[in-house]
């Protein structure tokens, strides 16, 4: 299972901090100004599994490093369609034929994003064949851990 996480560092030392907590299995990146993307290729018995037991040797690697999201999650149309091998033109057809029953955005706008796990538990119901489960598990993993991290913060910060 493959997931994104950001958070603080430099590049160098903290790979191999990483290495050596058992993160051999993760693609560093640059992401924003003082950020690094990590993504994740484990196997684990369950997506949420996966997710799980990076955080936690990255937390073992990095104490002080800060969850931003774990990935997919927050998705555009684009970001739905590349994931499903779609155009995004067709995505955009999917929603504005099905505008009572398409899942909400978390934000409408200019661009509005969703939970992708949303849009790939409607399309399964709708009998696509596009979905595959390992996706639909990420992605449902992805949500409910990135909905967790922030509870927690607002219990941390509440007001």
């Amino acid at each position: 299972m493959c997931n994104r996480q950001e958070l603080w560092g430099h590049g160098y030392v903290l790979e191999r901090h990483l290495l050596d907590a058992g993160c051999g299995d993760a693609l560093l990146g640059v992401g924003s100004p003082a950020r690094l993307a990590l993504e994740f290729c484990r196997q684990a018995p369950s997506a949420r599994e996966a997710v799980l037991s990076a955080l936690a040797d990255v937390r073992q690697a990095v104490p002080g490093a800060e969850l931003i999201e774990v990935s997919p999650d927050l998705v555009g149309l684009t970001d739905v369609a590349d994931l499903l091998g779609m155009s995004r033109q067709n995505m955009r057809k999917l929603l504005l034929a099905h505008p009572q029953t398409f899942p909400a955005p978390v934000h409408e706008g200019s661009a509005s994003i969703w939970h992708l796990a949303d849009i790939l538990s409607w399309m399964q119901a709708r009998g696509s064949q596009k979905v595959s489960s390992e996706l639909a598990e990420l992605a449902a993993a992805a949500l409910q851990i990135n909905v967790a991290k922030e509870q927690e913060r607002l219990v941390q910060h509440p007001g």
